[in-house]
């Protein structure tokens, strides 16, 4: 008895550990993202951009955060006929023949999806969020903002602004996402209430951060 309910003891520790170390990581990396977005908000409130950019930048408009992402909009998959097609064949030289024919039926257009392009440069400002590419650019303005939805992982995002009735986004690859939802939570922040109401909130959520790391699970093995 004591043998199996160590066994069962010990890997509830092994499950208990790994939860832990996932849920330690993006604890870490929580800090390590708000350390970042406060430094930037440090130098915004100095009217100085946080990265280095070639972005044109209108009146007081201040960089913020930039990095690589891949570029999607609503598009749709080819269309295909529902239907019977009919024909009659005509004959050229011995052997070939040339079909003439018709299609009879219904012209079924294909389904809207997000289209996947090209990767680019994404640059998130005080006042808007744009995507540079070679064939592809794209601004999504605050002024205009409706909202924005992310995959679990918060790595593929969709932006909804009201001059546009297509809805488009971006993909990042590993951590970049994760800092790019924050950056961007504080940024939306900045756009409705000014810069100076940001600091004091990423000053607090740094602070319950450093209250709340995770506990790391004891093993108790059963007694006997």
């Amino acid at each position: 008895m004591g043998f199996w309910a160590n066994r069962k003891a010990k890997q509830a520790y092994k499950h208990a550990m790994y939860d832990y170390e996932q849920e330690y990581a993006d604890w870490k990396r929580d800090i390590e993202i708000f350390t970042k977005i406060q430094a930037a908000f440090d130098l915004a409130v100095k009217g100085e951009d946080a990265v280095e950019n070639l972005t044109v930048q209108k009146a007081g408009e201040i960089v913020l955060w930039r990095g690589q992402g891949q570029f999607h909009e609503t598009g749709k998959t080819a269309g295909h006929y529902e239907g019977s097609s009919q024909g009659v064949s005509i004959p050229i030289v011995a052997g070939i023949r040339y079909r003439v024919g018709a299609m009879r039926g219904t012209f079924v257009s294909g389904n809207e999806i997000q289209v996947y392009k090209e990767v680019g440069d994404v640059v998130l400002t005080t006042d808007r969020l744009m995507f540079n590419g070679m064939m592809n650019t794209k601004e999504w303005d605050f002024s205009k903002w409706n909202g924005a939805a992310t995959s679990s992982d918060e790595n593929d995002y969709i932006f909804h602004v009201s001059n546009r009735q297509k809805t488009s986004g971006i993909l990042f690859q590993g951590q970049d996402g994760r800092e790019f939802n924050r950056f961007l939570a504080q940024a939306l922040n900045a756009a409705e209430g000014g810069i100076a109401v940001v600091k004091p909130g990423v000053a607090k959520v740094l602070k319950e951060l450093a209250e709340d790391e995770p506990k790391k699970p004891v093993l108790e093995l059963p007694s006997a």
